[in-house]
Order: C-alpha cells, then structure tokens, then sequence
C-alpha cells in the first residue's frame, strides 16, 4: 500500500502542527518553506525552500505530491488555478481560498448568500471614508458624523495587522498610502468574539466543533475557551449552521473557521474567515475528540473526518507570546510540577517580544481553575508571572 503525500505551503506552526496530526496515520508530508528555521522545517524531513509566489516553483513542489494543502491564505489565486489546470489537486481549491484571501470578495459573497454581516463597502479615498461613516448614521440624529469605522486592506492582513479603527477623516489617509483596495465596515457594539470551527470533505461530509469564545489583546488572540461560557443554545447553533452553510456556499475543503462578534442585541455577525487551522481551534488538540488538525488533513485526503465533541466540559488555549524572558525551557520545571495535567505546545521559534511561539491547553471540569491554570502558565512561560 502506498500512502499519500500532503504537499503543505506555508513552514509555520500550523503546517508544524497539521504535520504532526498526519504521523500516525503514516502520511507522507513534503513542504515548501520560506526558511530552513520555519516551525515546520524543522520537524519535517522533506523541506523545500522556496517563494511560494514564483508559479515555477509551486509546480516543481507539487511533483510528487497527491494533494496541496496551505498553512496561510497568500498563495497567488492564479498560481492555483495554474497548479489545478496541471491535474494537482489543490485543497481548498482557489474559487474557494479567495474568500479568504480578500476581504472585498468575501463580503460580496456573504451577502449574496445571506450571511449577517457588518455594514461595509469598498472605499476609494479618506472622503468616500467619511460618506460610509455619515450613512451609517441614524435618520434625524445631528450629532454624530458616523466615526468611528474601521478599515481594512482588502488582502495580506493577520493578527491586527493591515486593519484601522478610524476615528475621523484626518485618520483616515493612512490605510491608502500602500495604493491597495480598502474596505469599510461599521464598528459593530459587541460583547464579545465567538468562533466557529468546521471541516468539510469533498465529497460534502462535514462536522462543526462547538462554538468557542476568542479574546483578543491588542488585536492578537490571546485566550479561547471552549464551549464559549452562557452562550445561548440557539446562538450556538445559528452559529455551527452559519459555518457549516458558509463551507457548502464556497465550497471549502479542509477546516474553516468563521470568526464572529456577538452583539449587545443578540445577533451573529461574521468577521472573518480563514481556510486552514486556526488559532481559535488549538484547544481541539486536548480538549476534541479529534483534532482540527487531524480532520483537516483527513478532509484533504478525502478520508471520514473524526469526531469533533469535547473530551472534557471546559477547554482553555493561552498563546504563548515572547516578552523580556528567553529561556522559557527553564519555565517548564514550575509549570509541569504546579500542574502535571497542563499541555505545552512550542513553535520553535526564536523568542521575540510580542511573537507567537506556542500555546498552552488546560481542561477540566470547572472553568475557574481551568483559566486560571491556563493563564498562570502562558504568563508564567512568558516571564510575565514569577511565582
């Protein structure tokens, strides 16, 4: 029997991670990387480096390959299509990927499905800025211009970046000075970011893992806690119906995650999607059944994708940032001895501050403890937290 081979674009921790997933079930994994120190090069025996953006280079990758797979969103939309033309099966497909790709295209699509949305529309200049804010201003209220909104280039965007909570016209020049498209949209009043997580097959099978509460601190997720605690039953499940409506609409294959906001009236809006891991579902490691990982590579393979249900009544993921403390090994003595129940997943990446380099997952079954115990040992590995 011969197994297959996952060609994975992208050398970060998710291609590090999703690779991990693949070994026991003896899947072969070759990857093209930016670097030979990427996350995932360093783990993975059959490493390419390359540009991902040079069409020439992608197709002498995909030989050999049965399958091509992504840890990021930035792959050119036409090199894609190129690589599909050439018989490579590429997964999620490019009429799919570009949704994640630009903003513009994904909320054009969205609506015409009917997916609830935030206020939005493209935007040529800072004064076509200040005409979105004053529509979105209530019939007969005189006193307030529309700000703040916020802006987003159309592609390239991550973690906080290439996204602007505009708060006038004169804050509204920046986002244009790198000539690319830049979308509108109102700044909605939420209580807080949910995020739906779901893989799909080709052959249309697919499974929702519950919705899931994502913190974020200065635009980057910091916590996630899965189920997302007194959220209302029917809310959640508008939500897996959402995401799993949204995957059969564009036909993505592979995992899908459909960031949220819950507003203060009850509704779910999509924010955003990314089609691949995500950091919103790094808990499933631990705390799922299966893993978002391990479905995701089961989705590009078209095998049955795994069960997604909680293994525990509370899960809780803290990214690991870098900060002022380099040697976070010598962390794991305390962390390990405080809590013998704490799983720590590191990058392999050089301490920087403000970096992602790992994540940590706590379970059990009272939500207290179970973030206590999370944010005590991402703090403690962080050097945020001495005792």
């Amino acid at each position: 029997m011969t197994f297959p081979v996952v060609g994975m674009v992208g050398g970060g921790q998710l291609a590090r991670m999703t690779h991990e997933a693949g070994i026991p079930l003896g899947i072969k994994f070759k990857l093209l990387s930016d670097t030979p120190q990427d996350s995932a090069a360093q783990v993975v025996s059959d490493v390419v480096i390359g540009d991902y953006r040079d069409l020439d280079t992608l197709r002498d990758f995909a030989r050999g390959c049965d399958v091509i797979t992504f840890d990021h969103e930035h792959v050119p939309t036409e090199h894609l299509r190129a690589l599909e033309a050439d018989g490579i099966p590429v997964r999620p497909g490019p009429d799919a990927l570009v949704h994640a790709q630009d903003k513009g295209v994904m909320r054009a699509k969205l609506t015409q499905i009917g997916a609830p949305c935030p206020r939005h529309r493209m935007v040529k200049d800072p004064a076509d800025v200040a005409a979105f804010a004053a529509e979105g201003v209530a019939d007969g209220d005189s006193t307030s211009d529309g700000f703040p909104v916020i802006l987003k280039t159309v592609r390239g965007g991550y973690d906080g970046k290439g996204v602007w909570f505009v708060r006038s016209l004169e804050d509204a020049a920046e986002p244009f000075k790198a000539g690319v498209p830049v979308l509108a949209e109102e700044k909605v009043d939420f209580v807080r970011e949910l995020a739906a997580n779901v893989v799909r097959s080709p052959h249309g099978q697919a499974v929702a893992y519950p919705v899931v509460e994502s913190q974020q601190v200065d635009g980057v997720c910091d916590t996630v806690i899965a189920p997302a605690p007194g959220l209302d039953e029917d809310l959640a499940l508008r939500a897996e119906q959402l995401a799993l409506g949204i995957a059969k609409e564009l036909g993505v294959v592979g995992h899908l995650a459909v960031e949220l906001f819950e507003t203060r009236d009850g509704r779910i809006l999509v924010n955003e999607l990314a089609m691949r891991p995500h950091n919103s579902g790094h808990w499933t490691q631990d705390g799922a059944v299966t893993s978002q990982f391990a479905n995701h590579v089961r989705a590009v393979l078209d095998l049955p994708l795994g069960d997604p249900r909680p293994r525990a009544p509370w899960t809780v993921m803290c990214n690991v940032l870098g900060g002022d403390y380099p040697d976070m090994y010598s962390a794991y003595l305390h962390c390990m001895a405080r809590d013998p129940k704490l799983k720590i997943h590191m990058y392999g990446k050089d301490v920087k501050p403000g970096r992602k380099v790992g994540h940590v997952n706590t379970y059990g079954d009272d939500l207290d403890d179970v973030l206590e115990r999370a944010r005590h040992a991402a703090g403690y590995l962080r050097g945020t937290i001495t005792e």
